[in-house]
C-alpha cells in the first residue's frame, strides 16, 4: 500500500518558519511512522540564485531600517495579499510549483509561511484538488496568512483563533494546536547528568540565544552578563552570526571558564535542559521550545512585527520579562543565586501550562496529532490509491526534466 505523503512548504525569511515545518515533519513521523513528510523552502528550491539575494536584502533591511519594517507590517496588518501580488509571486518566483506538487503527489500540503500559502491557494482556485493546511508560526496572525482556499488553520492560541474569526474565517476551519516543536523538546532531560555529559559546571546557568541569525546585545548588557560569570554559567548560542562569535571570542571579559560561545548547534534541547533561564529575542519557535521545557525567559527588545506580538503574549502570560535595562538581568541572576539551587520558582508556573484541564495547556504533541487526525479521520479508511489531483489545465510535466524524490 502506498504510504501517505505530506508536503510542507516554507520560506527562509528568518529561521522560524522552516524550523516549524521541520519540527512538524519530525512530530508527524513520531506520531505516524508510516507517513512520509518532505520540507521545502519553495522560493529557494525554485530560484536557488535569486532567493538568497532577496533574503539577504530582507535581513539587511530588518537590521538597518527596523522602523520601516514595522511601518510596513502595521499598515498591511489587516490586508490580505491582493490578486496582483499573488499573480506576481506566482509568475516571478513560483511558476513551477504545480510541477513540484505534481511530481511529489502529496496527500496534503501544509504551509508555514504566507507566500507558499498564497501560491497553493491560487493553484486550488485553478483546480488543484488537495487539502491545504496552514500552520501560523507566531502568537499573532497577519492578514497575509488568510486565503479562502485553506481547509484548516493550525494556530498557537485562542487569541489567534479569535483574530482569524474577526477577519471572517469560519471557526470550523481553525484548530488550536500550539506551535509544533521537535520531539526532542517533548520531554525534559536530567539537568545534572546532562551538565556532566556536556562538561558544564553544576551551577546556576543562563542560556543566551538569538535564533538562526544570532543574538544582538549592547555593550552595557554584555558587561552585566559577564560580571556574573563567577556565579552564573553563561552559554551563548549565536547561530550563524559569525561576526558576533568572532567579536566575543576576542573580548577579554569572555575569556572565562564559565562562559561558552557556540555557533549553530543541534543540541538546543539539551542546552535548554541544563539551563535555569533563557535570554533571547522573542521568536515564536524559540519561545515555544522554552515553553515546552518549562524554562523562564528574558527578552531582548523585539524586532518589529511578529516578534513584538510574541513578546507581548509571553510577558502577559507570565512566562517572560523584557530586558528594559541591565537591572532586569541583575535581579534575575541574583534571584537564581539566592535560591542556592532550589527548584526554579518560575518553573512551577510554566509547567502548569502542561496540566490537563488548564485552558492554556500547551501539549507539544498536539499539532502532529492534529495533522494525523486530518489525514485519517476516524470515520475514513486510508486508501491505497490517491485521487487524481490536477484538473483545469494544470500540467503534470516534470520540473526541468528531473524527478524530485520525496
Amino acid at each position: 500500500m502506498r504510504k501517505p505523503r505530506v508536503l510542507l512548504l516554507s520560506e527562509g525569511f528568518g529561521t522560524g518558519h522552516t524550523q516549524a515545518a521541520h519540527a512538524l515533519a519530525s512530530g508527524i513521523k513520531k506520531v505516524s511512522p508510516h507517513v512520509h513528510s518532505r520540507v521545502i523552502e519553495l522560493g529557494k528550491f525554485l530560484n536557488p540564485t535569486m532567493a538568497p539575494l532577496i533574503l539577504s536584502a530582507y535581513r539587511k533591511t530588518l537590521t538597518v531600517q527596523p522602523k520601516l519594517v514595522s511601518l510596513l507590517y502595521r499598515t498591511q496588518y489587516n490586508k490580505s495579499l491582493n490578486g496582483f501580488t499573488k499573480l506576481a509571486l506566482h509568475r516571478i518566483f513560483y511558476t513551477q510549483t504545480a510541477q513540484v506538487v505534481s511530481q511529489l503527489k502529496p496527500d496534503a500540503v501544509i504551509c508555514t509561511h504566507p507566500f507558499p500559502n498564497a501560491v497553493i491557494s491560487r493553484l486550488k482556485r485553478q483546480g488543484l484538488n488537495i487539502p491545504l493546511y496552514t500552520l501560523v508560526t507566531d502568537y499573532d496572525v497577519h492578514a497575509t496568512w488568510i486565503n479562502p482556499e485553506v481547509n484548516k488553520y493550525l494556530v498557537s492560541t485562542p487569541q489567534v483563533k479569535a483574530l482569524l474569526e474577526i477577519r471572517g474565517v469560519e471557526p470550523s476551519r481553525i484548530q488550536i494546536t500550539g506551535i509544533p516543536v521537535h520531539p526532542d523538546f517533548w520531554e525534559a532531560g536530567d539537568k545534572v547528568s546532562l551538565r556532566q555529559e556536556m562538561g558544564l559546571q553544576n551551577m546556576p546557568t543562563a542560556l543566551l540565544m538569538g535564533g538562526g541569525w544570532g543574538l544582538s546585545f549592547d555593550e552595557e548588557h554584555m558587561k552585566t552578563l559577564t560580571s556574573w560569570a563567577d556565579r552564573v554559567q553563561l552559554l551563548f548560542c549565536l547561530g550563524s552570526n559569525e561576526k558576533m562569535i568572532a567579536k566575543l571570542k576576542e573580548m577579554s571579559c569572555f575569556q572565562h571558564p564559565n562562559i561558552r560561545i557556540l555557533g549553530y548547534t543541534r543540541e538546543v534541547s539539551k542546552l535548554m535542559d541544563v539551563s535555569d533561564v533563557l535570554i533571547t529575542k522573542p521568536g515564536g519557535m524559540t519561545c515555544t521550545e522554552a515553553l515546552a521545557k518549562g524554562l523562564p525567559m528574558l527578552f531582548v527588545p523585539p524586532l518589529p512585527g511578529q516578534e513584538e506580538e510574541n513578546c507581548e503574549y509571553f510577558v502577559q502570560a507570565g512566562y517572560g520579562q523584557i530586558i528594559h535595562s541591565s537591572d532586569v538581568i541583575t535581579n534575575r541572576f541574583k534571584h537564581l543565586c539566592e535560591q542556592i539551587y532550589a527548584p526554579r520558582e518560575a518553573e512551577s508556573q510554566l509547567k502548569a501550562v502542561h496540566k490537563p484541564g488548564n485552558k492554556n495547556t500547551y501539549d507539544p504533541t498536539c499539532c502532529a496529532q492534529a495533522v494525523h487526525d486530518l489525514l485519517f479521520p476516524a470515520t475514513a479508511e486510508v486508501t491505497s490509491a490517491p485521487k487524481e489531483r490536477f484538473t483545469a489545465g494544470i500540467g503534470a510535466t516534470s520540473l526541468s526534466g528531473t524527478r524530485i524524490p520525496f
